[in-house]
């Protein structure tokens, strides 16, 4: 039995930074045994068919394979079909009424409590908004992720130091929804 699986890999392709050719990233996982690998944009996205269920230690074997094929380290989550599915069924946002460069969601290697947030005062940056979900952060960016004042105060290290995140927006969470369905 496989399960549908996305990698994402953080921080590669921009700014001609860490370069990762999403044909080689399709061979890595085939080399690494996965099936009906397919990959979403240039900014690390892959999609495939594992018979493992260990979303960890597919990460971190691909993470391995990066290093020693590139030369540098990339931080790679990996999520199954499921719970793709139910961080976009779980939106606390009117994502059918807002544009998708509006609404982004940031993945997290781990779970995160509200403590981790609270010293962010919310109402200075109304109309922007943000909600916590499961090893997810949903964010209402009304201008856009480039001209958002609350992704920016988000992006701060100390906030989520140990873990490893990295952000869609609402476009790629809907088509890897779509991509890992069976």
């Amino acid at each position: 039995m496989t399960t549908r699986y996305a990698a994402l890999l953080r921080g590669i392709n921009v700014g001609g930074h860490k370069k990762v050719p999403m044909a080689e990233l399709r061979e890595l996982l085939t080399e690494l045994g996965h099936t009906d690998v397919t990959t979403y944009l240039q900014s690390g996205n892959a999609v495939f068919s594992s018979a493992s269920a260990d979303e960890k230690a597919i990460g971190t074997a691909l993470e391995r394979a990066i290093e020693k094929r590139f030369g540098f380290g990339v931080d790679c989550l990996v999520r199954s079909a499921p719970y793709l599915k139910a961080v976009a069924d779980d939106c606390p946002f009117p994502a059918d009424e807002l544009e998708g460069k509006q609404l982004h969601v940031t993945y997290f290697s781990e779970p995160v409590g509200p403590e981790r947030l609270a010293s962010i005062d919310t109402a200075a940056y109304l109309p922007e908004e943000f909600r916590l979900g499961d090893r997810a952060l949903y964010l209402y960016a009304p201008n856009g992720l480039g001209r958002s004042k609350l992704a920016e105060a988000l992006a701060k290290p100390r906030l989520f130091k140990g873990i490893i995140a990295t952000s869609r927006n609402w476009n790629t969470v809907l088509k890897l929804v779509e991509l890992t369905r069976d």
